[in-house]
């Protein structure tokens, strides 16, 4: 997946927010470059585990649609452990054609980002490229 740099920093900016819970949130695409992000409450107010608030949920995915791009990434933080997916985060992998990007805050200011495939239960790291912004007007 391809994300500008604006929306990667909007992305992190909202997980440094919610620390030190878990945040997360929607990363809409289309042809594989990132389109929206889509900050969502975490209900579960936890620093180990996310629950995406129903409502935001369902109104970033109708949002989604009706754009006519996809799900490209479900994201959330790490607030204190490395980038790579808990066995929880594995067992609620629903999404197999989503990316699942976890960015861990443990070396804050320094994110560590990375994205993976989760299908049935098997993790694979898939590349995310981080591109300049656009100019403004584009």
């Amino acid at each position: 997946m391809v994300i500008d740099r604006t929306l990667y920093e909007r992305m992190v900016r909202q997980l440094v927010d919610a620390f030190p819970d878990e945040g997360c949130g929607l990363i809409s695409v289309k042809d594989g470059i990132a389109t929206d992000v889509f900050p969502i409450a975490n209900v579960s107010q936890s620093p180990v585990v996310f629950k995406m608030d129903p409502q935001q949920q369902l109104d970033a995915l109708e949002r989604i649609d009706e754009e006519g791009w996809e799900l490209g990434a479900i994201y959330h933080s790490h607030p204190r452990t490395r980038a790579y997916p808990s066995r929880t985060d594995v067992e609620l992998a629903f999404y197999p054609d989503a990316l699942q990007i976890i960015v861990s805050l443990a070396a804050y200011p320094r994110p560590d980002v990375h994205a993976f495939r989760i299908v049935a239960g098997e993790v694979s790291e898939e590349p995310l490229e981080i591109i300049p912004a656009a100019p403004a007007g584009e």
